[in-house]
């Protein structure tokens, strides 16, 4: 079928929408709706016939109220209004499928999250594993899902996870289901540890409270990367029709295909997690505090257990924000990376228990943010490059402890993504093992990882600055259960020692280097503005010619992973793989300073980040801030040009 486009696509993506429900009175009922040329329902010909396809033997009839009546509803009364523009939002362009999945708003039509678009996307997955593994009705796959809800559409980040185990039970495949909300790396982590050929995550992370999403994970534990997401996006087009046992989600309870590896897989995941206990003795005598939030997400009972399993007392609860709560009620954003204004009750819980330490997830529980009570009284939030440099460098102390040997350090490897601080590159540099940069995302480096493993390299750890952690590599994901828990050991350990995490951190930075860096974003939702910005960039001093200086600092080399270039290579060729997809460019300065501009894959930013880098023993760390300082102002009114492309600062 040929691709339809403006008002037509509108027209038809309605039209197979209503239809697909059963439901095409209103076509008939409803006034027409006046588009450019008025809704027409399109030609037969165009709406795909619904083709039964037989689910596995002894699959009930199924019930009368299968269809999602909100979502339906919504349609229906859209188009008995006329109400074009929010027909547009629901139905002008479809959902793309990439790398990170799907992640949308839930509600009415092909570009929300709901009960069909979720069909949709697993009918595609599912076609897709088919074709890749000849195994997979034997060793199936896993799915869960955290705490998310939508009333007002029916949705609900459980019942799409159930409507994604219909699917594949439907085909004969073999689902492993949590029977309720799960950190995200607990998929990852049951995909290696049951040797699966997929998971699914129904999670938005720390989006919006109206949003969702649909995160996967292939057999060797990462997540997916490039074709499989061209291959997955390509196979939900080619199975948009919804199956005949589509909406029967009851229909899967008691099926000898459906497993609860909840029980089963926690306790695994614990007792692997023990193997990164290094002070057992210490934890069991701190008088450390320590106070947690999950911000109304799935974290807080895991943390505890991992607690526990290190032989740690458990940390205190911020009660207002400890059971899970799609609402978000207390927090303006659910994201422990905005800083401290997602953390003030988590403060006033600390001040009043004595903890010096605050850790906080973000909802899925696969970030960490640690937070700590400063000598003169104030909450030192620390960031995630900080954060990143402390755990590399406790990892790395612990793993040396045990391994004497300086052959081993051959074999053994650190990674972080490309806008992350360089500062596990100083540690290696002088240690003697092996650090790698990735791409941005842990796709790259839980990828990049499990390739080490599979040649036999021990990676100790992976980092990103948006405080993401792969502090064990049994999960080949950032995972903020074990981050804590480690955090936790760490805090204590050198609180036996009579130091504080700070303290700590400036020896890191005096024996390797200081590396000072800062980060933050601009908001934009009109993607033709942020193109116009960064083709700006590429054509700044006339066609084909990238800016040469930024204010008074000049700029030494420039990388463009959307289009390839490298002047920094002899071939001009960038190293690292590239995208024409997203928006990324990297300028060196002749001062040392780095810089990327990126946009972000799940949000309306574009980001940066910088970093200034002084070699041990020659530095003051208070000239480096300011002329980093100095730095991201040029950047900010030479490069983003606020007013000009009309963004919108982060709110402070």
């Amino acid at each position: 079928m040929a691709a339809a486009s403006g008002d037509a696509r509108l027209q038809l993506e309605t039209a197979r929408w209503l239809l697909w429900d059963k439901d095409p009175e209103p076509l008939r009922s409803a006034r027409p709706l006046r588009l450019r040329a008025g809704f027409r329902p399109p030609p037969k010909a165009l709406v795909p016939n619904t083709v039964p396809r037989e689910g596995p033997p002894g699959v009930r009839s199924l019930p009368e109220n299968w269809k999602n009546p909100l979502t339906l509803e919504t349609v229906k009364r859209l188009i008995a209004e006329g109400n074009t523009e929010e027909l547009q939002k629901c139905f002008g362009a479809r959902m793309q499928f990439g790398t990170a999945g799907l992640r949308a708003a839930m509600g009415a039509g092909v570009s929300r999250v709901n009960d069909l678009t979720i069909i949709q996307t697993t009918q595609g997955f599912c076609r897709y594993l088919e074709k890749q593994f000849s195994d997979l009705k034997q060793r199936g796959v896993v799915i869960s899902f955290d705490a998310r809800a939508h009333p007002s559409s029916g949705g609900s980040s459980k019942r799409f996870a159930r409507l994604a185990a219909t699917t594949f039970i439907s085909q004969g495949v073999p689902v492993h289901l949590f029977n309720d909300v799960t950190p995200t790396p607990f998929v990852p982590y049951t995909v290696s540890h049951l040797k699966l050929c997929a998971g699914i995550m129904i999670t938005a992370s720390h989006n919006p409270k109206q949003d969702n999403g649909y995160k996967v994970y292939w057999d060797n534990g990462a997540q997916i990367i490039s074709p499989h997401d061209k291959g997955i996006s390509q196979a939900i087009e080619d199975n948009l029709e919804p199956w005949p046992q589509a909406w029967g989600d009851s229909l899967i309870d008691g099926s000898p295909l459906l497993h609860n590896p909840s029980a089963s897989v926690t306790k695994d995941y614990l007792e692997d997690l023990t193997k990164y206990c290094f002070h057992r003795s210490v934890n069991k005598e701190t008088r450390m505090k320590f106070v947690h939030t999950s911000v109304h997400g799935v974290g807080h009972a895991f943390v505890r257990s991992a607690f526990e399993a290190f032989d740690l007392a458990p940390p205190e609860a911020v009660a207002e924000q400890k059971d899970p709560d799609p609402e978000f009620p207390t927090v303006k954003y659910p994201n422990p990376e905005e800083g401290k204004g997602v953390l003030t009750l988590s403060f006033a819980l600390a001040d009043k228990t004595k903890a010096k330490i605050v850790l906080a997830n973000d909802p899925d529980a696969d970030r960490l943010a640690v937070a700590e009570k400063q000598d003169r009284g104030d909450w030192r939030v620390f960031s995630g490059n900080e954060l990143g440099a402390l755990l590399g460098w406790w990892l790395f102390t612990s793993w040396k402890e045990k391994n004497q040997d300086r052959d081993a350090l051959r074999d053994t490897y650190m990674l972080s993504s490309t806008v992350s601080s360089k500062i596990l590159r100083a540690i290696a540099l002088k240690e003697g093992f092996h650090f790698e940069e990735t791409l941005t995302g842990f796709k790259w480096m839980g990828n990049r990882a499990k390739q080490l493993i599979d040649q036999g390299k021990t990676v100790l750890f992976a980092f990103e600055e948006a405080i993401g952690y792969m502090c064990c590599p049994f999960v080949l994901d950032k995972d903020g259960v074990s981050a804590a828990a480690i955090s936790a050991e760490l805090a204590s350990f050198l609180a036996s020692k009579n130091l504080s995490l700070s303290q700590q951190l400036e020896a890191i930075y005096v024996e390797y280097g200081y590396h000072i860096t800062k980060a933050s974003y601009f908001i934009c939702h009109d993607q033709d503005i942020i193109k116009k910005l960064f083709e700006d960039l590429r054509n700044y001093d006339g066609k084909n010619n990238y800016p040469k200086t930024c204010g008074k600092f000049e700029i030494s080399s420039i990388r463009d992973l959307t289009t390839g270039y490298d002047d920094s290579q002899p071939d001009k060729k960038a190293v690292l793989p590239t995208s024409k997809s997203s928006q990324m460019i990297t300028f060196t300065f002749a001062n040392g300073g780095v810089a990327t501009m990126r946009t972000s894959g799940t949000e309306p930013k574009i980001k940066y980040y910088a970093e200034l880098c002084a070699p041990p023993g020659n530095s003051d760390p208070e000239q480096l801030k300011k002329e980093l300082n100095e730095l991201v102002s040029a950047i900010e009114v030479h490069f983003f040009q606020p007013q000009k492309y009309n963004l919108q600062p982060k709110a402070e």
